[in-house]
């Protein structure tokens, strides 16, 4: 047994986040799938958000709230400060400080277009039986998540990543939200975002990315059988 925990569904990009960042720290931990649909009552207890993942550290405490940290943000800065290397949120006010912005960004801005422009739509509504709302995450595809991948593509200014030489937390929370489109309806189009497709290929290489999109494949093969076409 592993001294973390992590509840959630794999499919999550916030979960997603969360394991890309334990694995690249060498953090071992054990996952518990917590459907929130609906959501139980010992969820509700240790999530007051209401929202996925939520970190248990057992070394702190085994029940309830005692040991629990939710929030794919502070979940992140704690596996930060439980394993000194590799470091994921570089040194120096402003790198540190742009780092932060971006995972907000992505945590917030561009998640919320991905989750209900392009997932709700789609995966709510085959989940549910119900035929997708094509024409809804047609819109978000060429209407509003244009706007994100401009500046996106923008702040990596033909670079490999966002901030200097190294992967950071930065990179995991906008390769998370990517992963997430890339797994239902593709990437963006890198004849116009070439650098921010190459940073979503070059994660996707990474085992811990792949860790997490190979159990989310396979999950997604028993009702999708092949990505939406939106372009």
């Amino acid at each position: 047994m592993a001294d973390l925990v992590v509840y959630g569904v794999p499919l999550s990009p916030f979960v997603r986040k969360v394991e890309v960042v334990l694995r690249e720290k060498g953090l071992e931990y054990d996952f518990e799938t917590a459907n929130i649909m609906p959501m139980p009552d010992w969820f509700k207890e240790i999530s007051p958000a209401r929202r996925i993942p939520v970190l248990r550290d057992r070394r702190v405490g085994t029940e309830g709230r005692s040991g629990t940290i939710p929030d794919s943000a502070a979940i992140s800065a704690y596996a930060e400060h439980l394993s000194e290397t590799p470091r994921l949120y570089p040194d120096g006010a402003f790198p540190l400080g742009r780092a932060i912005w971006l995972e907000k960004y992505a945590d917030t801005e561009l998640a919320g277009s991905v989750g209900m422009g392009i997932f709700r739509p789609i995966m709510f509504n085959i989940f549910q039986g119900k035929q997708p709302d094509i024409d809804k995450a047609k819109e978000t595809w060429t209407e509003v998540l244009p706007i994100h991948f401009d500046y996106l593509e923008g702040e990596l200014d033909e670079g490999d990543h966002f901030i200097g030489n190294e992967l950071s937390i930065a990179d995991i929370a906008v390769g998370s939200q990517l992963a997430q489109l890339d797994l239902i309806v593709g990437p963006p189009d890198s004849a116009r975002w070439p650098s921010l497709v190459n940073l979503l290929n070059s994660l996707k290489e990474r085992s811990s990315f792949r860790a997490n999109l190979s159990v989310c494949e396979k999950m997604l093969s028993k009702v999708l059988p092949q990505k939406v076409a939106l372009a």
